[in-house]
Order: structure tokens, then sequence, then C-alpha cells
């Protein structure tokens, strides 16, 4: 349930900023270029964070991998704790900063529920960690 709320979440959050250039997509392309036009940001980033959180979300959907998928999890939570930033230090709206904090608490489960599974199978890795 929680990788499938994760796809979904990062699908329409990630997917728009690698099909950028795609010709179905002006207006959403438009939009995008505005908003981290807006946070003081350069367009050209918007590939590269794309890109970046659909290998993390696959990271986080494969079985096995656990110290990437660690990894995944620590990129996917500090995007968007620099969204969630982002959005407050330009004075943003609630309305604007609440989907960054509704992606890290759907992460943030989705973590709690992959370290249980981790030490409920006795994975090692991390055992100090706290669940």
């Amino acid at each position: 349930m929680w990788a499938r709320l994760l796809v979904c979440a990062l699908k329409e959050r990630s997917l728009p900023h690698v099909e950028q250039s795609h010709a179905s997509l002006p207006r959403r392309e438009r939009m995008l270029r505005a908003v981290f036009t807006h946070l003081g940001y350069p367009t050209y980033l918007l590939p590269f964070i794309g890109i970046a959180k659909i290998l993390a979300a696959i990271t986080v959907l494969v079985p096995g991998l656990p110290r990437l998928k660690e990894w995944a999890y620590a990129g996917l939570v500090f995007d968007l704790i620099g969204a969630f930033y982002s959005h407050l230090s330009v004075g943003d709206p609630p309305g604007n900063w609440l989907f960054p904090i509704i992606g890290l608490l759907l992460v943030a489960g989705s973590y709690v529920f992959y370290r249980k599974k981790m030490n409920y199978q006795g994975s090692d890795l991390g055992a100090g960690l706290p669940v």
C-alpha cells in the first residue's frame, strides 16, 4: 500500500520534471518553470531532480539493495525538506508547502515500515537504528 502511494506521489511530482520538453505538456512546463523561478532555482535542475526522484522510487520499490534503499530514502527526505523550506523562505501560503509535508509523511511512513520489515527479517544493516 505504501509503495503505491509513493509511486503515485512521485509520479505526479517527478515525471513532469523529466518530461518537461514533451509537446503535450507546454502548460505544465510553464507552470513548473514559473514555480522554480519563483523559488529562486535555475530551471536546468528540473530534469535532474525528476530523474533523481524516479531512481529513488525504483530503488525503494525493488526488493533487496538495503544500503541503496537507505540512500534513496535519505535523498527523498532531503528533497522534500528542501522543497518545504524553499516555499517557506519565499513566503508562500500553506497551500503551497502542504504537498512537501504530505510527501514527507508518506516517505517517513514507508521508511518506518521498511525498517520494521528489515528488523523482522534480522538484517544487520543499521541494527542500532531505532524504529
